[in-house]
């Protein structure tokens, strides 16, 4: 028996959706019948998705956006149309090794990833409160949660803050009707992928998972789309983990 998802009738804004995940969560949304707006720093990028999935019949809004500013992520919010799901996937992640760390570059990672779900879940809440009801998801990671990864220690620590944010805000906001869950990729082929290597690289990773081969976009999309719908309505403050079973394994090796 086939199960249909449908969106229709819900506003649904997704942050970093110009492309890989996001650009793949904003697809999803869009084909079950969500009014989408698609937040990104990209404006470019991202008007030229939302022209493109316009052109195939659906709602979307582009909506430039720099989140590491409080200001403007926090108006985002205020000035939009009233929104039913929040889906926080966007990321910054440079890969740099811990000694080359700037305040700068620690800052911006997480007033990206971590501080702008406080700013936007705080802006949300007095409609989610009123409508008894309400859903944020996030894109966490594998790393910092499960696993390491050299040059992304500014990234592992703010995914482990975004998980323990899920964790935290779940339990305080349940009893006003508000879910919040997240999905933990593991290595998704995407364009930040550049960010870890060459296809070498790429390869030898693939090695390491037991399905044989690295995620696509539309896997991380599939599982939000689960979590925000209401086939996931007893599910809260959990983080669904998408990795192929890279992490089964005590060992890479045992698989190469």
């Amino acid at each position: 028996m086939s199960i249909n998802i449908d969106y229709s009738g819900q506003h649904v804004l997704v942050t970093g959706g110009a492309q890989g995940i996001g650009e793949a969560i904003v697809t999803r949304f869009a084909e079950a019948g969500a009014r989408v707006t698609l937040a990104d720093i990209n404006e470019e990028q991202a008007k030229s998705v939302a022209d493109r999935l316009t052109a195939d019949g659906h709602q979307i809004n582009a909506c430039p956006v720099d989140l590491a500013d409080e200001t403007a992520t926090r108006a985002m919010i205020e000035d939009n149309d009233p929104i039913d799901v929040l889906v926080h996937n966007a990321g910054y992640f440079p890969l740099t090794p811990f000694e080359d760390l700037t305040r700068e570059r620690v800052e911006r990672t997480f007033a990206v990833n971590v501080q702008s779900l406080f700013w936007m879940t705080q802006a949300l809440l007095p409609r989610f409160k009123q409508q008894g009801k309400g859903v944020i998801l996030c894109t966490s990671s594998v790393t910092g949660n499960r696993v390491a990864y050299p040059g992304l220690t500014h990234y592992a620590a703010s995914k482990a803050a975004v998980n323990g944010f899920i964790r935290n805000t779940a339990l305080e906001m349940g009893g006003a009707g508000i879910r919040i869950n997240g999905v933990e990729p593991g290595m998704i082929r995407t364009p930040a992928m550049d960010n870890l290597g060459d296809d070498e690289h790429s390869q030898s990773l693939e090695r390491g998972i037991p399905l044989g081969h690295l995620g696509a976009p539309e896997d991380i999309a599939n599982a939000m789309l689960f979590l925000g719908s209401d086939l996931a309505k007893y599910i809260t403050g959990q983080t669904l983990i998408v990795d192929g079973g890279a992490l089964l394994p005590e060992s890479v090796t045992a698989l190469t």
